[in-house]
């Protein structure tokens, strides 16, 4: 699994990106983790998206399995496993909360998770599942789609380095990085998973966000926060106020 990692210290903030992106989305927030975390950091591609592998399943378990497997040889004994997850990789961090895995975070993060599915909406993706990777004829219009997959196109300013791995180059052309198998994820557990939390968990949305209201967030966590005037991509477009959103736990 492709891992990027830095800071000092026995405490481990996991950091977990959203379908379709890679763990670069998380280098604006990293950028500030020297001053805002007293600790290390782990930021990780998601098994079938970016630098990381492919694998045969992708249902929630199996992503916080391969997590798990892949997080664990950086754990100290004496430090505190923080987990910060964006949409998919939000609910993997509810995953990781059970305790089911084999790690047992000391607080869990969430961000932008999306709460309601329609039948439709899930059969749509379990469509892309079936089809194979969209071959581009020029970086660009790889690049492009990634952006627009990943909701980066719309986060106005956002720095080059959050679109890292996002496309790949093989025979016949471009495509993106992410494996369409990964689409197949199934609609998530969530009440389930809330239910199940061994360690307390904290849900926010960006003000914004298209794909969940704050009465959604609201619904599995009451005290779930509004981040402000941001859409779904809230780490990239204001990560001091993601940073002050965990700092307001610490």
């Amino acid at each position: 699994m492709y891992t990027e990692q830095g800071g000092e210290g026995a405490d481990l903030l996991l950091l977990l990106h959203g379908m379709g992106a890679t763990g670069a989305v998380w280098s604006p927030l990293c950028a500030d983790a020297g001053t805002r975390w007293k600790g290390r950091w782990l930021a990780l591609d998601l098994p079938g998206h970016g630098g990381s592998g492919t694998q045969d399943s992708y249902a929630i378990g199996q992503h916080a399995a391969s997590v798990a497997r892949a997080v664990l040889p950086h754990l100290q004994p004496e430090g505190r496993l923080v987990v910060l997850g964006h949409s998919l990789g939000g609910v993997i961090g509810l995953a990781l909360a059970t305790g089911w895995f084999g790690l047992l975070p000391h607080r869990v993060f969430a961000a932008g998770i999306k709460i309601a599915w329609s039948d439709e909406e899930v059969r749509r993706m379990d469509s892309l599942a079936l089809q194979p990777a969209k071959l581009f004829a020029t970086e660009e219009e790889a690049r492009e789609r990634y952006l627009k997959v990943s909701g980066l196109a719309a986060v106005a300013g956002a720095p080059a380095s959050v679109s890292a791995r996002g496309i790949a180059h093989g025979d016949g052309g471009w495509r993106l990085a992410m494996d369409p198998r990964a689409n197949a994820v199934g609609k998530p557990p969530l009440s389930e998973l809330m239910a199940l939390a061994r360690c307390p968990v904290h849900l926010a949305r960006g003000g914004n966000d298209a794909m969940v209201t704050l009465e959604q967030t609201r619904s599995l966590d009451a005290e779930a926060r509004d981040l402000g005037p941001h859409g779904h991509n809230v780490m990239v477009e204001a990560p001091a106020q993601v940073w002050d959103w965990m700092a307001s736990f610490s």
